[in-house]
């Protein structure tokens, strides 16, 4: 489907008002980009030289903001050693400056489809920050050693200076990885992402396999795909889970330290879901925890995916930042249910503030000294200044309107789809309002029905009513009606 220029002169505008909205101006000041430049010509080198290790990053095609390189191999007497290189962003950035207090003010990078709002000066983040192959770049060098069953056994993060040798990205991975074709690095993600997800399991941790939505920019027009995760996707993951969980236990060992956390849904919740399997025929033993289920489902099922739809809305509360200064100042709630481990995130310093941060206090903390003053003097303030942070809001309003712009010229046609999602609840257990996931093109909208009760799981038939990326009520910008009789 291709959009006509008056939904293309729709969505610049209704993407140019999502930026005014969330305050995201895509340049920086004069004064910002000056002291990126100085930065970028004289960062802070560390004595350490790690540029004989063979590294490599794992990222989509065309990314220049690397933050994560790794070289993985076999320990002699079994099990492994991870090297995992984190971009040193306060190599480059002094605590108050006029790139730390841009950056305080962005908080993170925002994703848009024509572009993005970036968290640093691309001087910085796309270039003497980045791990680019074939550049000398100070980082964070965290070193993993796991055992023959891929539990950790040591961790430790300190400076030094790496080389990353190939910029890979995940379809590339996954097909050399399937055809035997890997170096031995590379071929060794599958061995120890594999023995991760094994242990996540054994813990309980949670990791969902929905498909994502997808907006690309391909000769001028906008496509919106669903994109499912490649066992790639899932075993880089865990090597960002695992050092996440690695810096977390640092800092609880006694403090300072920032940890992302998420509670528990309330036990009405599992309930709820519960009858929801029930009514969609999926089997959920008393035996069988919510882990263990979601593990067994299949995405690609309608029944599943809708299940699954609502398990993520349902159990996965909202995760929020929590800070200590010392061990007698660690919150009460240190766990982040769907990891099933105390966690914080420190693998995305160059998109995200608070990276920065944890991985400062992990490098103290592996020196056994103690972290920075300028560390110490925001910890108490960053769970609030990250709780401002706007990435979610870009990225889901950014697919709703590339989604409005696309159908706008589409009103009045039907689609194929399947129900996701419905206001049912035990008062109301004959829903007309809800959700569905269109088989083509890749797009979520809400839908209406007035004879007829929408029912969670099922395949439908509907007509599209609105298509508007100006439609005050983002969450109906695209709106569908149940064809009555073809549920």
């Amino acid at each position: 489907m291709r959009m006509s220029e008056a939904a293309k002169a729709a969505l610049a505008t209704a993407l140019q008002k999502l930026r005014t909205d969330l305050q995201a101006a895509p340049a920086f000041p004069d004064p910002v980009l000056a002291a990126a430049e100085a930065a970028a010509r004289a960062p802070r080198l560390p004595d350490k030289d790690a540029t004989d290790l063979p590294f490599f990053t794992i990222d989509p095609p065309g990314s220049k903001d690397l933050d994560q390189a790794m070289h993985l191999e076999r320990r002699p007497g079994g099990g492994f050693r991870v090297y995992y290189a984190i971009a040193d962003v306060a190599a480059f950035v002094t605590a108050g400056d006029p790139v730390d207090a841009e950056a305080h003010k962005r908080i993170v990078t925002l994703y848009f489809p024509d572009g993005k709002v970036s968290l640093h000066p691309p001087v910085l983040s796309e270039g003497a920050a980045s791990l680019l192959p074939n550049q000398k770049v100070p980082a964070l060098l965290w070193e993993h050693d796991l055992d023959a069953y891929g539990e950790v056994t040591r961790s430790s993060v300190s400076r030094a200076l790496v080389r990353s040798r190939a910029r890979l990205d995940y379809a590339g991975v996954q097909q050399a990885i399937d055809s035997g074709t890997a170096e031995e690095s590379v071929a060794l993600l599958r061995d120890i992402g594999v023995l991760r997800e094994a242990v996540e399991a054994e813990r309980g941790g949670i990791s969902l396999s929905l498909p994502d939505q997808e907006v690309t920019l391909e000769d001028g027009s906008f496509r919106l795909r669903y994109r499912a995760a490649l066992p790639a996707d899932g075993w880089n993951e865990q090597i960002s889970l695992m050092t996440g969980m690695a810096a977390a236990t640092m800092m609880l060992a006694g403090g300072p330290g920032i940890l992302r956390t998420q509670e528990r849904a309330p036990t009405h919740e599992v309930t709820r879901l519960r009858r929801i399997a029930q009514g969609l025929g999926i089997d959920w033993p008393h035996h069988v925890s919510y882990a263990e289920l979601i593990r067994s489902l299949n995405p690609h099922e309608h029944k599943h995916a809708a299940f699954l739809h609502e398990a993520a809305g349902a159990l996965l509360l909202k995760s929020v930042y929590r800070s200590f200064l010392d061990h007698d100042d660690i919150p009460a709630q240190t766990v982040h249910a769907a990891i099933a481990a105390p966690y914080t995130h420190c693998t995305a310093p160059l998109r995200r503030l608070v990276d920065r941060y944890a991985g400062e206090v992990c490098v103290a903390a592996t020196a056994g000294q103690d972290a920075p003053e300028w560390v110490l003097a925001a910890l108490d303030e960053l769970p609030d200044t990250m709780a401002k942070a706007k990435g979610s809001a870009a990225d889901r309003q950014s697919v709703d309107l590339v989604e409005a712009a696309l159908l706008m010229d589409r009103v009045g046609a039907t689609f194929d789809a399947v129900v996701i999602d419905t206001d049912a609840e035990e008062s109301r257990p004959n829903p007309r309002e809800g959700q569905v996931q269109l088989a083509e093109p890749a797009v979520l909208g809400s839908v209406t029905s007035t004879a007829a009760g929408l029912e969670l799981g099922t395949s439908v038939r509907v007509k599209l009513q609105r298509a508007d990326p100006a439609f005050p009520d983002k969450n109906k910008r695209v709106l569908f009606s149940l064809v009555e009789g073809e549920g």
